[in-house]
């Protein structure tokens, strides 16, 4: 992985009880510059210990004084998103990735449709910014819970109104996805970032308006959902690993001193994808096919199944 660069957090704003963004300043010298849509790892020195996790950059890309990033607090959350709420203050220091893009706007797209679920806003507020500059034709449609994930949606608003859709779950407003992605141009590229469910939706609609695979994007940074406890055996390593309920086997590997390569740590990007001899997985993942899912899993995300044993090539 590419050096590390030390952050200072500069600033710390509480958006909705759920919400919070952070502003990460170097220590010394410049931030790496970066295109929209990219996302850094923080390590983050937890009590029990250092956890990695993927933000997207909300900023400028033409800002590179900081980087800003937004993070929901997760209601079962024992790590990241709780020491990022509970344990992170102004004036810390974390260590960071240089940013990476793997959900880059298209460049050939003729009109880029935009969908976002709740926290999964923040990706699209560096392509606006972006957008604009550029004269791209572009719409956001926007899905939060009002009071509770509409974090940006007052300065979205006052922005971008004419481009911006918003629909509130507190008044029972609905996104009707079949009839959006029925009603787009050959030209157009959708993006979504949200909850898996919508994540889903959004494959679904296209799927059924036959939309090319190539014109739909998408980013997934929530990681390995809780499941069943299950153990793990590392074959070339001969050791024996449990993985709880509430970790991902990534995690569990990287605690036990095994480094696996990985960037979006959700299943998306391909970096860890590793080979098992043995056992019954819950893959999860959106990147593996089907017939690459019978000797390879994605530690981010993948699971044992209820009772399972996995024996990985490792």
């Amino acid at each position: 992985m590419s050096s590390m660069i030390e952050v200072e957090v500069t600033k710390v704003k509480q958006l909705t009880d759920v919400i919070r963004e952070f502003t990460l300043s170097p220590m010394e010298g410049a931030l790496p510059g970066f295109s929209s849509g990219s996302h850094i790892q923080l390590h983050l020195p937890t009590s029990h210990r250092v956890l990695k996790k993927a933000y997207s950059l909300l900023s400028d890309p033409a800002d590179t004084s900081s980087y800003r990033i937004a993070v929901r607090l997760q209601e079962h959350s024992k790590g990241g998103s709780r020491f990022m709420h509970e344990g992170l203050s102004e004036g810390d220091h974390l260590h960071i990735t240089p940013p990476s893009n793997l959900f880059a706007p298209n460049s050939s797209a003729r009109h880029h449709l935009l969908i976002a679920g709740g926290i999964g806003i923040t990706p699209f507020l560096s392509y606006l910014a972006e957008f604009q500059r550029q004269s791209k034709s572009y719409e956001l449609h926007y899905a939060y819970r009002g009071g509770v994930t509409d974090a940006y949606v007052t300065d979205l608003r006052q922005a971008f109104s004419a481009k911006l859709h918003t629909y509130d779950s507190n008044l029972q407003q609905r996104l009707d996805l079949d009839q959006l992605l029925s009603n787009q141009s050959v030209g157009t590229h959708v993006y979504v970032c949200g909850p898996e469910r919508l994540r889903h939706s959004v494959q679904e609609a296209a799927t059924k308006n036959a939309w090319s695979p190539s014109r739909i994007h998408w980013e997934a940074f929530s990681g390995a959902e809780p499941g069943q406890a299950f153990q793990v055996e590392l074959a070339r390593l001969n050791k024996t690993l449990e993985v709880s309920a509430d970790e991902s086997l990534l995690e569990a590997l990287e605690a036990s001193g095994v480094e696996i390569p990985n960037l979006c740590r959700g299943g998306v990007c391909g970096q860890c994808a590793t080979t098992y001899l043995e056992g019954d997985v819950d893959h999860r993942d959106a990147f593996l096919s089907q017939a690459d899912q019978s000797q390879q899993l994605m530690p981010c995300v993948s699971r044992g199944m209820c009772g399972s044993r996995i024996v990985l090539d490792l």
